[in-house]
């Protein structure tokens, strides 16, 4: 083949110019990515925040699939999720700043945020939780009613019993905060309560001892007399909301679980439809 010298258009580029334009294109990118990130700075911060909390997600998530089957061990998953999104929107209608959910392995999860300066709020917050799953587990049992399949009576057995769990009047459960606003004496009688369950229950001892040790302290402040400040501010008629909603929450719970479960576990063998 003959060879054909290039034209004077076709001369190739010196090495400096070739490397100009590939360092502007780089910059050219870099300066495209920066504007990005400052525009829409706010999914990027919401997907940090989402990468952080996933791990102990995903890591609570494979224990219980080990322990409880993939099936039971999402349900609990999701119930645990939208019982502390619960708390979480709670703290952002006060206009208080919030961490997003965080998964601690067998013993369930929790969101940290700012302390509001009025108790009843603080009440509010606590019984947020709770109503989310007293919220969620009425759905589950509408759906299973209008399906008449009993997965759905097990996911309304399910997200009440844990919820109603967690009203136990002591620290560190959400119940034990709400009572805390209207007298901490009650602790002391959610503490019995809390045993009593472990015991009928046959709930492991290492997790009774763990829950007594985050409760002791406030228990035993309650016990020397130390006293919320907000207190003093917390009215007649605010301790009378927080109770009536404490009671209704409560009762709603109960009703749930106890006609969800009848048809959830029917017959002295039945077991749950996991």
């Amino acid at each position: 083949m003959e060879y054909l010298p290039p034209s004077p258009d076709q001369e190739p580029e010196p090495p400096k110019t070739v490397q100009r334009r590939r360092q502007g294109g780089i910059g050219a990118i870099l300066a495209a990515a920066v504007a990005f990130a400052l525009k829409f700075k706010f999914l990027l911060l919401i997907g940090a925040k989402l990468i952080g909390v996933s791990w102990t997600f995903l890591l609570s998530l494979w224990i219980y699939v080990v322990i409880f089957g993939w099936k039971l061990a999402v349900v609990v998953m999701l119930l645990l999720l939208a019982h502390e999104l619960g708390h979480y929107f709670a703290f952002r209608a006060y206009g208080l700043p919030a961490r997003l959910p965080a998964f601690v392995p067998l013993f369930g999860a929790f969101t940290a945020g700012a302390i509001p300066d009025d108790l009843e709020q603080d009440a509010y917050i606590a019984l947020a939780g709770p109503l989310t799953g007293l919220g969620l587990a009425a759905v589950c049992y509408g759906v299973g009613q209008a399906t008449g399949d009993r997965f759905w009576y097990a996911c309304a057995d399910l997200s009440a019993f844990l919820n109603l769990f967690n009203m136990i009047p002591m620290p560190p459960f959400d119940g034990g905060r709400i009572i805390g606003a209207l007298w901490p004496p009650l602790w002391i009688v959610g503490f019995a309560m809390f045993v009593a369950f472990a015991v009928f229950f046959h709930i492991p001892i290492v997790f009774v001892i763990v829950i007594g040790v985050l409760g002791l302290p406030a228990m035993l402040a309650a016990w020397r007399g130390h006293v919320d400040p907000r207190a003093a501010r917390m009215t007649f008629p605010a301790r009378l909301r927080v109770s009536v909603w404490y009671l209704a929450t409560l009762l709603g719970l109960f009703f749930v679980m106890a006609q969800s479960h009848l048809i959830a576990t029917p017959g002295s063998a039945g077991t749950p439809a996991w």
